[in-house]
This record gives structure tokens, C-alpha cells and sequence, in this order.
């Protein structure tokens, strides 16, 4: 919600241009409250505002405006003040945006860049995307092992202005091996004993990522361990980087949202919802919609395979879409519980007996209690009292089918390597539906004939 309070006020002070007003509404709040008063302002507003405030502070501002507003100024403004902003902002922050601009612009605002942030660009460009190289930033604050307390926090405060976070300190040798990890927590304690090195001090278990380890696999070690921030090294163990976990939480976002757009059998979206073309989120959606529709003509022919015994026992037809549900919906439910479990890191291919087994539990409670509804129901519409039986006994078996396949497909597909959340509720609902018409009329047809 854009808040309004400012704004005259806001547009005022640009118009008259008053600077003492202007720089004192730049440092007076939060950066992110401040960045949420200018929220009613024109893109060009935004920017003139900004000017008033320091570097290191406009880019803080910058950062809480949606990635959009970001991209709508770098790519409009002078290539000059868009170099300057860009050199404050983190390098991964920095990175992400630049991919996003056109080509001509990155060219007239790259050689503005000091020739180191160039290269740390560069360098964060060419590690694959999702992995941690690609999510990390190389602010980070490394110390030799020989420093005392007092001589490191001498040298933390060299570097502070150059650095991210200082949730940790890193321990390197010459050739920026990382040796160890010394908490800014531990280091103050250690004040009392000033003649103690970092080398005494350090941690060297430590919990790193690998820079091509897949981001979700980092996020999840993050977790595990309840870290602020996690090492990236590369393959001779150089430290070159660290993940904080605000980037952890993004990770995690754009993890779930992908995991739900897959559970609604929509291929995930590399952009917003309101920003995507419309081509392509009908392709999207339109791949998997494709697919069960073809899943939908199974059934389709299905119950044309049975024509004759539907025709004979015409009141059959009456609980086909209640046999349909129960089994789909049985099905989802397990797929869902199971797909989130297994993002979570709760279930293993290791568990799968154990999930069959609560599974075939949980289907065998519930399938009695639906049957005992669907019985009563039957009894009073079927032609005699033994031809009931088939609709409760019918609900039991395609209720513990749909658990079942609901609760093995997504580990199945876990271990063939491809991603559970593709076992979608409509997917398993389809083939369920299939296996449920077979079930209802074989188990009439043992009845009934």
C-alpha cells in the first residue's frame, strides 16, 4: 500500500529544490520507510530524490523499490549517476540487476565502473544460475589466523565499509585458503584475553557451500544449521564469497512458489505474475493442461469399455463423479502432504515404507468411514441391498489406491532425478480417475453378473 502522508510535501521540496530539507528526509528514517513515503512518486522523482542523499545510502534506499522501478531508473537516468548507485549496491544484488538490462545500456554503464567491480561482475556472471555462485557476494571479511583480538577488530574496521554483513568472521592464509570461522560474538568476548590470536579462537568444522552447489541444497544446509550466513569455496577450498540469509530467504520463496505452481500442473514462471507475457503464461499453463486433457480421453474411453454394463445397471452411472472425487482427492491430499515433506526435508527415498504404510493406514480409516456414508446413501437407490455393497466396497479400494499413488509417485519421480512437485494434484487425480472407473465396474461386475 503506497503511502500518501509525504507526498505534497515530497513533490514540494523537489520543486523548490531544497537541498537541506531533501538530505534530511534522505537519512531521517529507516531506508526501507523511506523508501515506501516516495513509493506515490514518479520513477523520475524517485531519482531526483536519491540524489540528495550519500551513495551508500541511496543505494540502501534503492533496494527496498520493486525490481521493476529499479530497472524502469538504471535503464532511463544519466549513465553517470547509474554508475554511481551501481557501485554501492552489493555485488549478487548488483549482478541480478544488471542481467536484467539491455545490452546497450550495460555497455554505456560497465566502463563507469571502477576496473575491480567490472571484474567481480564478470566473475559473478559466470557461474550458472540457481547455484551458489551465482547467489553469493564476495563482501566478505576475511582475516589472517596470526591477529589478535584488538588487531582484528582494528582490521574489521578498515573493512566495514566495504562489507555486506559481519555476521562472521573468516580465517584465510596467504592464499585465502579458508582455515577457519571466528564469530564477531567470539571475538568480543575475547577482548579480555587481547594476546589470544584468531588462529586460538576459530572454528574449523565448519559448513560450507561449494560454488556450484545447487542454491536449494545451500538454502537447506543454511536451515539445518541455523546460520547467518554460509562460506562459498571453490574446488581448492578458496574462500571467494558468502550467502547471507536474506538471499537464503529469497531462495526458499522462489523454491515454494515453484513447488505450488507445479502442484496446480502450471510449468513455473520466470516472472511475475502481472509481468509475464501472455503468450507465454498460456504456454505454461497450456503444457500440462494438454497433457491431462489427453489423461481426461482415457477416462473418456474407459467408460466407453464398459457401455454395456453401465447401460444394464444404469444406476451406476449416478456415483461415478462421487467415486471419481473420493479416489482424486485422496490422491491429491497424500501427494501434497508428501510433496512438502520431501521439500522440507522430512522424507527421504530411504522412508518410503513408512510412508506406504501410513498411507495404506490413513486410506484404510478413511475409506471405511466415506464407505459407510456411500452405503447408506446406496441402500436406499440400488436396486436390491446386495447390489449396495458396490459402492462402499468400490470407495474402499480406489480410496486406498489414491493414497497409495498419491504418496509413491512424487518419491518415485524424487528418485529417477526429476523434481516431485511435477506429480501435481490434477496429474494424480487423472490417473486415479482412470483407475477408478476400472475398479467400480470390475468390482459391479463381480456383484451384479
Amino acid at each position: 500500500m503506497v503511502n500518501t502522508l509525504f507526498l505534497p510535501e515530497l513533490r514540494e521540496m523537489l520543486t523548490e529544490q531544497n537541498r537541506s530539507e531533501l538530505e534530511e528526509f534522505c537519512i531521517a528514517l529507516n531506508p526501507g520507510r523511506t523508501a515506501e513515503f516516495m513509493e506515490g512518486l514518479e520513477d523520475t522523482q524517485i531519482w531526483r530524490v536519491l540524489q540528495y542523499a550519500t551513495p551508500e545510502r541511496r543505494a540502501e534506499i534503492f533496494g527496498y523499490f520493486p525490481e521493476d522501478r529499479q530497472l524502469t531508473m538504471l535503464q532511463l537516468e544519466t549513465p553517470a549517476e547509474v554508475a554511481e548507485l551501481v557501485e554501492e549496491i552489493p555485488p549478487d544484488d548488483r549482478v541480478d540487476l544488471i542481467q536484467e538490462l539491455s545490452v546497450d545500456r550495460v555497455d554505456q554503464i560497465l566502463p563507469l565502473l571502477p576496473v575491480e567491480d567490472r571484474r567481480d561482475i564478470q566473475r559473478l556472471q559466470s557461474y550458472s544460475d540457481e547455484t551458489a555462485g551465482a547467489l553469493m557476494t564476495t563482501e566478505v571479511a576475511k582475516l589472517a589466523e596470526n591477529l589478535t583480538a584488538p588487531a582484528a577488530l582494528e582490521e574489521i574496521g578498515r573493512q566495514a565499509s566495504e562489507l555486506e554483513t559481519i555476521y562472521y568472521l573468516y580465517v584465510v592464509d596467504e592464499n585465502e585458503i579458508l582455515r577457519g570461522i571466528v564469530s564477531t560474538r567470539q571475538l568480543v568476548s575475547s577482548l579480555r584475553r587481547p594476546d589470544q590470536t584468531l588462529g586460538d579462537m576459530m572454528e574449523t568444522d565448519m559448513i560450507v557451500a561449494h560454488v556450484d552447489d545447487d542454491q536449494e541444497t545451500v538454502a537447506q544446509n543454511v536451515e539445518k544449521y541455523n546460520l547467518l550466513a554460509i562460506p562459498v569455496v571453490d574446488s581448492s577450498r578458496r574462500l571467494i564469497g558468502i550467502i547471507t540469509h536474506d538471499d537464503v530467504i529469497d531462495v526458499v520463496r522462489e523454491e515454494l512458489a515453484e513447488d505450488a505452481q507445479r502442484i496446480a500442473a502450471v510449468e513455473p514462471l520466470e516472472e511475475d505474475y502481472l509481468r509475464i507475457g501472455l503468450l507465454t503464461l498460456s504456454w505454461k499453463r497450456g503444457i500440462w493442461l494438454t497433457i491431462l486433457f489427453f489423461a481426461a480421453l482415457l477416462t473418456a474411453f474407459a467408460l466407453r469399455h464398459y457401455e454395456t454394463e453401465l447401460e444394464n445397471y444404469a444406476w451406476l452411472v449416478w456415483f461415478i463423479p462421487l467415486i471419481i472425487s473420493a479416489g482424486g482427492n485422496s490422491g491429491s491430499q497424500s501427494a501434497t502432504l508428501v510433496i512438502t515433506a520431501m521439500t522440507s526435508g522430512e522424507v527421504e527415498f530411504r522412508d518410503w515404507p513408512r510412508v506406504m504404510l501410513r498411507e495404506l493406514a490413513v486410506s484404510l480409516m478413511l475409506g471405511s468411514f466415506l464407505a459407510l456414508i456411500g452405503l447408506s446413501v446406496a441402500f436406499f437407490i440400488a436396486p436390491a441391498p446386495r447390489d449396495a455393497l458396490v459402492i462402499p466396497l468400490t470407495l474402499m479400494c480406489v480410496i486406498v489406491a489414491g493414497c497409495l499413488c498419491g504418496g509413491a509417485l512424487p518419491i518415485l519421480f524424487k528418485r529417477i532425478g526429476l523434481d516431485p512437485a511435477m506429480m501435481s494434484n490434477p496429474f494424480v487425480a487423472g490417473i486415479i480417475d482412470i483407475l477408478g472407473i476400472v475398479i467400480y465396474i470390475n468390482i459391479a461386475r463381480w456383484l451384479l453378473v
